[in-house]
């Protein structure tokens, strides 16, 4: 056996000095510096005793040497399992102690509290922030730069990452080195990468947009990126004469409409605009063309699965679509109830199969096989359509889920957390279409009589038990909620009556 995603990394390095990473400051990371430091990482891991399979929870800023640590994972056989930056202690109880990480690594500046968390969980606990310094680094330096990498098969798991679930729970998706490198290829021939390529990268790296599509398709083509902390126009305008391609979310191609500076000069060395994680607007697509001479490239994908479809590279990038199904990757439109295929251009659950979807849920065998149909495809809960031509379009989902820039968030979660406030009968959490996020998490609430209860006093109530981008963007009173014959919130009709609340407001400032 060979260690799968970091063997493919190895082959695709022209050269130790070829540059791999460039930061906002200039500081310039190679591939030999990266072999070096992961190399240092993983020694450092596997010191106190890490072993093969064990994972390790990451919740850090940004940073080249953050972005090691994920590759020190793969080259020490370790499950690497990144968390959102936003979540807070409570949410972040729940992942330690279900995924049962060997280290934790979290942020100095949280880490008497994350500290006791570990520790109560029987975790080691190690600091990193955003400037690469703390406990683990300086441990790092101490540590053998030259670490055998631990064989791993296609099999064997690379990562956890979690998702929102029907129960209002996270599921830790089991994604195998085969599910991460054989999408990474995919999409390196067929976003046509080469090792000329510069990306810049704006994206968070806890998620699997940034972590997985743009990283891995920029390491296995031996590649390098500008990698930014996060998103500002002006500054990526400044390197698109030294990129040739830019990932990112509808939000950065929205603020990008927003510049001046915008326009077909500046754009024309650019070779690939890809944008994902949420819906985009069709009005986007086509003025971000008019701007440029540039047609974004939409695409579609899954914690679970990585990516399943993509517009083309060459041929038709169509607006308001997620184009075709990947090479590799099967793709159907069922009908939810009776799983038989829907004609072409109907409604139905989009199922996947392929070496790009997941392994299952870590430690729910039974939310795994219902999941999954016994001919091996997996239920997306995302209903779409396929047209004559093939292209595939996300027309809503099965499920409530709400996606705002890019991250789920399960509306009951949220409507637990409002429903224990003062003066609150009860609420309904729904996604809105937002200009800036896709969806915009909506909170349609039931007051008491004469409770004095406002917008921003719910909001604020939230700051410690929610993650910001889960927060409400907007709360809106009512004195109920429209209610089925069997009682059931019907959160359609809600949809429907306040479907065009964020038209008319300006874009908010990105969480």
């Amino acid at each position: 056996m060979s260690n799968h995603m970091f063997s493919a990394i190895r082959a695709a390095i022209t050269s130790d000095s070829a540059v791999l990473i460039e930061t906002a400051d200039g500081s310039v990371w190679t591939y030999g510096d990266m072999l070096a430091l992961s190399g240092r990482l993983a020694s450092t891991l596997v010191a106190p005793g890490a072993k093969p399979g064990d994972r390790v929870a990451v919740q850090v800023e940004k940073s080249p040497q953050a972005f090691m640590l994920y590759l020190a994972c793969l080259r020490a056989g370790l499950v690497y399992l990144p968390l959102n930056t936003a979540y807070t202690l409570t949410e972040l109880d729940y992942f330690v102690g279900d995924a049962e990480p060997r280290v934790v690594i979290g942020s100095p500046r949280a880490a008497e509290g994350i500290r006791k968390l570990a520790e109560s969980h029987g975790a080691l606990f190690e600091t990193l922030d955003e400037h690469g310094g703390g406990t683990l680094t300086e441990k790092a330096a101490k540590a053998d730069k030259e670490f055998a990498d631990v064989a791993r098969g296609p099999d064997d798991l690379a990562a956890i990452l979690y998702t929102s679930g029907t129960t209002g729970r996270s599921k830790g998706a089991m994604l195998s080195h085969d599910n991460l490198l054989s999408n990474a290829l995919t999409l390196r021939e067929y976003w046509r990468f080469t090792s000329s390529d510069r990306l810049i990268h704006a994206l968070p790296i806890y998620h699997t947009h940034g972590l997985f599509v743009a990283g891995n398709v920029i390491l296995t083509s031996g590649a390098s990126m500008f990698f930014l902390p996060k998103f500002d126009a002006g500054q990526i305008l400044s390197l698109m004469s030294r990129a040739t391609s830019m990932m990112g979310v509808p939000t950065f191609y929205v603020r990008l409409l927003q510049h001046p500076g915008l326009d077909r000069e500046i754009a024309a060395g650019m070779r690939l605009f890809v944008s994902g994680s949420a819906p985009l607007l069709a009005d986007t697509h086509r003025d971000f063309r008019e701007r440029t001479g540039h047609a974004i490239l939409e695409r579609y994908g899954m914690t679970e699965t990585n990516m399943n479809t993509s517009n083309p590279y060459s041929g038709e990038r169509t607006a308001g679509t997620v184009g075709l199904p990947l090479p590799g990757v099967e793709l159907r439109v069922v009908d939810p109830e009776g799983g038989s295929t829907m004609p072409t251009g109907q409604t139905g659950m989009i199922e996947v199969r392929g070496p790009n979807v997941f392994k299952g849920y870590w430690r729910m065998p039974e939310k795994t096989r219902a999941e999954f149909r016994e001919d091996g495809f997996f239920i997306t809960g995302d209903l779409g359509t396929i047209d004559a031509r093939g292209y595939v379009t996300i027309v809503g989902r099965g499920k409530d889920l709400v996606i705002s820039g890019g991250f789920n968030i399960y509306p009951k979660e949220v409507e637990t957390e409002i429903d224990q406030l003062p003066g609150v009968v009860e609420s309904a959490v729904i996604g809105l279409p937002h200009p800036d996020f896709g969806e915009g998490v909506t909170a349609i609430v039931v007051r008491q009589k004469g409770a004095d209860l406002d917008e921003r006093t719910v909001v604020a109530s939230l700051s410690d038990t929610l993650a910001r981008y889960k927060q409400p963007k907007r709360v809106i009173f009512v004195d109920e909620l429209p209610r089925n014959t069997m009682g059931k919130v019907q959160k359609n009709v809600l949809r429907e009556t306040y479907n065009k609340l964020y038209h008319s407001e300006a874009a908010t400032s990105a969480d």
